[in-house]
C-alpha cells in the first residue's frame, strides 16, 4: 500500500485503460455521430445487481472489519515527524511520508486539530472482488487527530502526538469521540496495548441490525427530511436480531399515532423479550429515532459511546463536511465587493463577474487543478472545504473526485501532486499561492477569494460547435446560474438547513447532465448519456424538458463551453458507465420518467397528451422497485406527488381512476405512504370522492359482467354516476369518516 501522491499515476492509467477497452464496444450512432458511440462501454448486465449489493455489504455489513489500522506519530524536535506505532501490523509504504501527513503544518499552534487523507491499495495486494466500478482498489479513509500537550519539562515546552484510524467506511467522522479518548489515554500510557484496546473496541461495533437498502431507496432517503422514511426496514432488522443485539435506544422513541404501549421498564424488555402491548396489528415496537442514521455504540474502557452511522451514503460523500460553510466562505465577500475574474470559457460561464462558487464547480466538472489554501485556518477546516467541494460537484450523482483529492498535503509532496491531472488539494503553506503554475484555480479560505491562474491553458475552439447552425443563431445566452445562487443563498440565510442546500445542488448537477445529453444530440447527433430506444416507449420523449425550442437553444449555447470541457473528464466516463448499469437494473424502461413527470410539472399539456402520461404511469407502477423509481423522480422538495395528484381533476374518467390507483399504490408503499400523506386537504377530498366513485362504478361493471379494468389501452371522457343521489351520499359519508 502507498500513500496519496505516488498512486495517482497508476489510477489515471487504470482509468484510461478501462475506458480504451470500452470505447470500441458499442456503435449507437454510426450514421449520425460515430465518435459518440466510441464512449459507450460494453456492460456486463448479468452482474449489475450483484455489484450493487456487494457495494452495500462492504460499506455496511461486514462485522469485525470496520478499522484496518491504527497509526501513532510524534513530532521530535531533533528528527521531525516520526511514526511510533502501527497496529495490528505495518502499512507498506513510506512511514516518514505518513508521519508528515499525520502532523500537518503549524499543528503546534492548536491544542487539537483534525485531518483526513486517503490511502490507495496497490493492485497486487487486493483480491479480485475488492475493486470499485472502475476496476480500481477501494480507498482507505484515514481520520487523524493531532493533540498538543504543553509541558515545560520537554524541549520547546510541548509534546505533539497524532493518532489515526484507517477504515474503508466513508463515514469515518463517527470515530471522532473514540479517537479523542484513545489519544488522551495514549498520552498517559504510550504502549501497544492502548492501541490494541482501541482496535478491538471499534471493530466490535455491531452493524448487524443496520438495514440494507437499494440504490433507489438510498436516493429516496437522502432526498427526504422525513425521519420515519423506511422505518419498516429498521423494525424488520430489529425483530430478526437477537435480544442482545437490540439497542435500547431503538426502543425509546415512538412516533405520534403508533400505538405500541410500553408496560415494562425503561428498555421495554423483560428477560430478554420485549414487554409491550401492540395495539395496532402489523406495527412493530423497535423504532429508530431517525431513519437517516443507524444508532449503535462503541464500548471503550467500559464507556459506551453512541455513534450514528448514515444509512443512505451517496457517492463522493466523505466525513461530516458542510456545503453551507463552503458556499458562505466564498460568497460573503463577493456579495459586498465583487471582483472580476480573468475570462476562461470553461470557468467564467457568466462573464467576468461569474459567482465564485460557479467558477469552482465549473473547475471541478472540467477537471482543473484546484488548491484550497488556509494558512491561518486549522487543518480540519481546510479538509472540510476540500471534501465539501467533492460533494458539491458530485451532487450524489457523479464520481471521480474524491479518488483524486488530497484533503491535506504539504509542500514536500508537490512533485507527486503535479503528476495528477485534475487534483483537488488542501494546503496550509502560502508558497502555493506564489506558484500559479502549480494550480488552475486557487481558493483562498483566509481571504474568501477564488483566483484563476494566469498560466491556465485555454481550451481549443470547438469546430463542431462553431459550424452548428442552430447555435450560431443564438444571442445573449444565460446559464441561469446567478438566479440559482440567489436561491441557494436565500436557503442559507433563511436557515433551511444543510439537507436543503445539498438537494438544490443535486438538482443542479442532474440538470447539467441532462442538458449535456441534449447538447450531444444536437451537436453530434447522438449522446452517450441517453440509453434506450424511444420507438419502444409507451409515450414518446426523453431528456430535459424546455418550454420551447428557442429556450432550449439558448440554454445549450450558454452551457456549451463547460459541457465540452466535461466530456473529456473522468467523471463523464464514470457517469456513462453508471447510467448503463442503472438502465439495466431499473424496472421501468417503457418511458423516461424524469421527462414525462417534468412535462406534467412544467408544461401546459393537452388533455390527450397528459392522459397518455398518466395511463403509462399506471401501467408501469406494478412492483415495489418500480414505485421506488417513480419516487426518485418526485422528491418532496419539488412538490412530491403534486403532478400525479393533478390527475384527480383530469376531464377523462379513466385518467382520474388511474390517478386514484397510482395514489393507492403509493399509499401502500413503505416510502410512498409519506408522499401520499403530504397531499393537501383539497387533494385528499378529491381522492376519497373519486375512490368512492370508482368502487361504485366497478361494482356496477361487475354486476353487468363487464369486468372492472381501467381500459388502459384507450382514453374515455365524461364522469359516471355524478348525478346519482345514492352515490353522493356514499361518497359524502366516506369523506366525513376520513376527515
Amino acid at each position: 500500500m502507498s500513500a496519496e501522491g505516488s498512486i495517482h499515476e497508476e489510477a489515471a492509467a487504470s482509468i484510461k485503460s478501462s475506458l480504451t477497452d470500452a470505447e470500441s464496444s458499442r456503435n449507437r450512432a454510426a450514421s449520425t455521430g460515430s465518435h459518440i458511440s466510441e464512449r459507450l462501454d460494453n456492460y456486463d448486465e448479468e452482474h449489475v445487481l450483484q455489484e450493487e449489493q456487494e457495494g452495500q455489504d462492504v460499506e455496511k455489513q461486514e462485522p469485525g472489519a470496520h478499522v484496518e489500522y491504527i497509526l501513532v506519530a510524534e513530532f521530535e524536535v531533533d528528527q521531525g515527524p516520526l511514526m511510533e506505532h502501527q497496529y495490528p501490523n505495518a502499512i507498506s509504504g513510506d512511514e516518514h511520508m505518513l508521519a508528515e501527513l499525520m502532523l500537518p503544518d503549524q499543528a503546534h499552534l492548536y491544542d487539537q486539530d483534525w485531518t483526513i487523507f486517503f490511502l490507495h491499495r496497490d493492485a497486487e495486494q487486493t483480491e479480485g472482488k475488492e475493486v470499485d466500478q472502475l476496476g480500481q482498489p477501494p480507498l482507505i479513509y484515514v481520520l487523524n487527530l493531532v493533540i498538543t500537550k504543553h509541558d515545560a519539562t520537554v524541549k520547546r515546552g510541548a509534546k505533539v502526538k497524532a493518532m489515526a484510524i484507517c477504515t474503508r467506511h466513508s463515514f469515518l467522522h463517527i470515530y471522532k469521540p473514540i479517537l479523542l479518548l484513545a489519544l488522551e489515554e495514549y498520552f498517559k500510557s504510550p504502549t501497544i496495548e492502548t492501541l490494541e484496546k482501541l482496535y478491538n473496541s471499534v471493530n466490535e461495533m455491531d452493524l448487524s441490525c443496520m438495514p440494507r437498502i437499494s440504490v433507489l431507496e438510498s436516493q429516496i432517503l437522502a432526498s427526504s427530511d422525513n425521519k420515519e422514511m423506511f422505518i419498516e426496514k429498521f423494525e424488520e432488522m430489529q425483530l430478526m436480531a437477537s435480544p442482545i443485539q437490540r439497542s435500547p435506544s431503538s426502543l425509546s422513541h415512538y412516533p405520534t399515532g403508533d400505538s405500541g404501549l410500553m408496560i415494562g421498564g425503561m428498555n421495554g424488555e423483560t428477560n430478554g423479550k420485549p414487554n409491550y402491548i401492540d395495539l395496532m396489528s402489523g406495527r412493530k415496537a423497535f423504532i429508530n429515532r431517525d431513519t437517516h442514521e443507524f444508532e449503535s455504540r462503541v464500548v471503550y474502557h467500559g464507556i459506551p459511546i453512541p455513534v450514528k452511522i448514515p444509512v443512505a451514503i451517496l457517492p463522493e460523500t466523505v466525513g461530516d463536511f458542510s456545503l453551507i460553510q463552503l458556499i458562505t466562505t466564498f460568497s460573503t465577500l463577493h456579495s459586498h465587493n465583487p471582483q472580476p475574474f480573468a475570462l476562461h470559457p470553461h470557468l467564467t460561464t457568466n462573464g467576468p463577474y461569474t459567482h465564485p462558487i460557479i467558477v469552482l464547480i465549473n473547475a471541478l466538472l472540467t477537471q482543473k487543478r484546484i488548491v484550497f489554501l488556509g494558512k491561518a485556518k486549522p487543518s480540519g477546516e481546510v479538509v472540510d472545504h476540500v471534501l465539501a467541494a467533492c460533494a458539491l460537484a458530485s451532487g450524489g450523482t457523479l464520481r471521480g473526485f474524491t479518488r483524486h483529492a488530497f484533503p491535506y498535503t504539504d509542500l514536500s509532496k508537490v512533485d507527486d501532486l503535479l503528476r495528477v491531472q485534475g487534483f483537488i488539494a488542501g494546503v496550509k503553506n502560502p508558497a502555493f499561492a506564489n506558484h500559479d503554475d502549480w494550480w488552475d484555480v486557487l481558493c483562498n479560505i483566509d481571504t474568501g477569494r477564488i483566483k484563476i491562474s494566469p498560466a491556465i491553458k485555454q481550451p481549443p475552439p470547438s469546430e463542431l460547435l462553431q459550424s452548428n447552425i442552430s447555435f450560431s443563431s443564438v444571442s445573449n445566452p444565460d446559464t441561469g446560474d446567478n438566479a440559482f445562487m440567489d436561491d441557494v443563498l436565500h436557503c442559507i440565510t433563511s436557515r433551511f438547513g444543510e439537507s436543503a442546500v445539498r438537494a438544490r445542488w443535486r438538482d443542479w448537477v442532474v440538470r447539467f447532465t441532462r442538458m449535456a445529453a441534449a447538447f450531444e444530440e444536437v451537436v453530434y447527433g447522438a449522446s452517450a448519456l441517453w440509453i434506450g430506444q424511444e420507438e419502444c416507449h409507451a409515450v414518446k420523449g426523453h431528456g430535459y424538458v424546455w418550454p420551447d425550442e428557442g429556450t432550449k437553444m439558448r440554454d445549450l449555447m450558454a452551457n456549451a463551453a463547460r459541457i465540452e470541457g466535461w466530456r473529456n473528464t473522468r467523471s463523464y466516463y464514470a457517469y456513462v458507465q453508471d447510467l448503463a448499469k442503472l438502465y439495466t437494473a431499473k424496472p421501468i424502461k417503457s418511458i423516461d420518467l424524469h421527462h414525462q413527470l417534468d412535462r406534467l410539472r412544467t408544461l401546459r399539456l393537452s388533455h390527450f397528451a397528459s392522459s397518455e402520461v398518466f395511463l403509462a404511469l399506471h401501467a408501469a407502477m406494478t412492483s415495489y422497485e418500480a414505485i421506488n423509481q417513480v419516487l426518485c423522480c418526485i422528491p418532496e422538495y419539488q412538490g412530491g406527488v403534486f403532478p400525479i395528484a393533478v390527475g384527480l381533476f383530469h376531464p377523462y374518467q379513466k385518467v382520474r381512476f388511474a390517478a386514484v390507483e397510482i395514489l393507492e399504490r403509493l399509499r401502500d408503499h413503505i416510502a410512498g405512504r409519506h408522499f401520499f400523506n403530504s397531499m393537501n386537504r383539497f387533494q385528499r377530498l378529491a381522492f376519497v370522492r373519486l375512490k368512492g366513485e370508482r368502487d361504485v362504478w366497478a361494482a356496477g361493471q361487475q354486476g353487468q359482467g363487464q369486468g372492472i379494468g381501467l381500459g388502459v389501452g384507450g382514453v374515455g371522457g365524461g364522469g359516471v354516476g355524478e348525478s346519482d343521489a345514492g352515490l353522493r351520499q356514499t361518497v359524502g359519508t366516506t369523506v366525513r369518516g376520513v376527515f
